[in-house]
């Protein structure tokens, strides 16, 4: 079971909310590419999501306003 560091990860967002909105956009966008290229997916796109936020593959961009 995949079960990251939700501080290690809340470190570089503002709020749980905008972490999850991302790792959503992200898993999305995985999916979307992976179709796109008509890939076969062998792990879940959350989890590949939320794998490449750890890594800092993928950085959440929050408006100016929440910051």
């Amino acid at each position: 079971m995949f079960n990251p560091d939700l501080k290690e990860m809340l470190k570089n967002v503002n709020s749980r909310y905008s972490l999850v909105v991302g790792t959503a956009k992200r898993a999305r966008e995985i999916r979307d590419e992976a179709i796109e290229k008509e890939e076969q997916i062998d792990e879940k796109t959350v989890s590949r999501a939320i794998a490449e936020i750890c890594d800092g593959k993928y950085v959440i961009t929050e408006p100016d306003e929440l910051k």
